[in-house]
């Protein structure tokens, strides 16, 4: 059975400092209290997603604009605020070779890389490595098949549109989709992208895949292919706004600090 994440890890705070390896680090703790709360669906922006027109394949859904507090869970936002930091240094993709989140090893089971082909119209995704977490939710791992086979054609339309909006974009996609596991108790799958380049456009995505349970513990075996129910979208968002990372001010020695 899968554990919820606690409520300090669902923390909404708007200013977490990232974690990142990459030249300097920034740390401040977070403080809270381990509480119950309600789903954070419930005080997300209700934006309606509906399906448009199907181009080349593609089924086209509307994405909402947000910045990186449309993020709830903490962890995924310090992945993000790694991409960002990269990405503000440069005004460019970074390229996935600097990407060293301070916790990689950590969060490695919920990540899966993907290596973008771009001799196809739309473009194909090559899994290039098996995140556990997905391998769990699909039931299979898929290193070395290309996404679309591996979802086939029932999850394919509801899962391939935020990353071909994230190569299209050449920016961060987040998506939260809710389906019922097994044992028919709701869980949210909530699905981070980061785009990277290694020459022209996005050559590489990494996903953080995320589930939670407001009902606490839930079956992740299976959960994607049950076929029990089709994941529903909540949320589709680009993450297309203030793309910047201002690191938090740090005291230096010989500071002084007034108290009233």
């Amino acid at each position: 059975m899968q554990k919820a994440e606690s409520a300090c890890d669902r923390s909404t705070v708007q200013n977490a400092p990232p974690v990142c390896a990459a030249k300097e680090l920034c740390k401040s703790p977070v403080n809270c209290i381990a509480r119950r709360l309600p789903a954070f669906i419930d005080y997300l922006l209700a934006v309606p997603i509906l399906p448009s027109i199907d181009i080349k394949g593609i089924v086209a859904v509307d994405f909402q604009s947000a910045d990186a507090s449309v993020v709830k869970s903490i962890r995924q936002r310090d992945l993000l605020n790694c991409w960002l930091r990269l990405y503000a240094s440069q005004q460019a993709l970074p390229d996935v070779t600097d990407y060293r989140p301070e916790r990689m090893d950590e969060e490695r089971p919920d990540l899966v890389d993907y290596i973008v082909d771009h001799s196809t119209a739309p473009p194909r995704l090559i899994i290039d490595s098996n995140g556990t977490r997905m391998a769990s939710a699909y039931g299979t791992t898929g290193k070395g098949r290309y996404l679309d086979d591996y979802l086939g054609p029932i999850l394919g339309p509801v899962v391939l549109p935020a990353y071909h909006e994230c190569i299209a974009r050449e920016l961060p996609t987040y998506t939260v989709s809710m389906i019922n596991d097994v044992n028919g108790r709701v869980v949210a799958y909530e699905r981070m992208l980061m785009p990277f380049s290694s020459g022209d456009g996005v050559t590489h995505i990494i996903a953080s895949l995320k589930t939670i349970s407001e009902d606490g513990g839930f079956e992740i075996k299976n959960l994607m292919r049950g076929h029990h129910s089709v994941p529903v979208p909540k949320l589709r968002a680009v993450i297309d706004r203030s793309l910047s990372y201002r690191a938090p001010h740090r005291l230096a020695a010989g500071d002084v600090v007034e108290i009233d």
